[in-house]
């Protein structure tokens, strides 16, 4: 019998609440930075979708995976951040075990639609630039919205599993969370039972959610890339990876850090690097994703001009950046 295990004998009272520690340290300076944090990332995802909403010439499918990206980064966010804020006005970092449950299957259930939803986005990319003569045909409205909503099944019924599996365990002793919200690798940590099953569905669930998506999108871009490097023209090669260097940016951001939080062996070291990375992903990503997707992107910087008055509309286009 393991130590967690008797010290669950000893002690029958199972924590009913957590204690998420995150930084106890200037909570006004936290509560300022987070709260202009969640304003700038729904502001500027809101942006995106308004703008690829109204302008016609936005009305492509690499556009409507953008809007349908920031609207769940708009909600992905709100899974966390305004739970951290309130803990910083209040001074009370405690959360019931049914909120940190229904925390955790949000942020689950949202960044598993995520990952899939970036693969659907390189699936776009390989579509536009390898087969274009068949890219509008293949890449329908009907399609487009299949796959958004392909993504968000998917993740539904893995999500639930996990939650059940790992809030099933007791938990007892310490309810300290060494961490901003609710996740499953410091929550399993806390458990007084065997954790053995527990982090294999853990291992298998992040396989699914994150290797495999991984490798469709390092396909596509292997394809991607020969097409480039056949193009005669330099001119040609750089405009043409310019349509997914955006995309290629935000893959490589979100699966690193994600990766490093999920599948690497835990030890005791690891905790304070997962905590920071786990704000890349889930708060640093959001904010960054407009200006990604809009700095080298001549459509849409025209499109917010055109929104403002400055420019007339242009004819519908095919959605490749510039």
């Amino acid at each position: 019998m393991d130590l967690r295990q008797a010290d669950y004998k000893q002690n029958h009272s199972t924590v009913q609440e957590f204690i998420l520690v995150g930084y106890q340290v200037y909570p006004a300076l936290l509560f300022t930075v987070f709260l202009a944090t969640y304003t700038a990332i729904l502001l500027g995802n809101g942006l995106i979708m308004v703008v690829t909403t109204l302008d016609p010439a936005l009305h492509s499918p690499m556009y409507f995976f953008l809007r349908s990206l920031s609207g769940l980064e708009m909600c992905y966010i709100s899974v966390t951040l305004p739970k951290m804020m309130a803990n910083q006005v209040s001074g009370d970092h405690s959360i019931s075990l049914p909120a940190c449950a229904s925390q955790m299957f949000f942020l689950l259930f949202l960044g598993g639609a995520e990952c899939f939803l970036l693969g659907a986005m390189a699936y776009d990319r390989y579509l536009a630039i390898c087969r274009p003569l068949h890219y509008m045909t293949i890449m329908s409205h009907r399609t487009c919205v299949g796959m958004v909503a392909g993504s968000f099944a998917i993740s539904l019924p893995m999500q639930l599993v996990q939650i059940g599996i790992v809030f099933s365990l007791p938990f007892c002793g310490s309810n300290e969370i060494d961490h901003f919200f609710c996740e499953s690798p410091p929550l399993l940590s806390l458990a007084c039972a065997d954790i053995y099953s527990s982090e294999v569905t853990l291992y298998t669930d992040s396989t699914i959610f994150l290797i495999i998506p991984f490798i469709l999108i390092l396909a596509s871009y292997v394809q991607i890339a020969k097409a480039i490097l056949r193009m005669p023209s330099a001119t040609g090669r750089q405009k043409t990876f310019s349509t997914c260097s955006s995309h290629l940016t935000v893959v490589i951001l979100f699966y690193g850090s994600a990766m490093i939080v999920y599948m690497r062996p835990k030890n005791p070291e690891s905790v304070k690097v997962d905590k920071l990375l786990s704000l890349l992903y889930t708060i640093i990503i959001p904010l960054c994703n407009p200006l990604i997707y809009t700095l080298r992107n001549r459509e849409v910087k025209t499109a917010f001009r055109r929104l403002l008055g400055r420019k007339r509309p242009l004819e519908v286009g095919t959605g490749m950046m510039g």
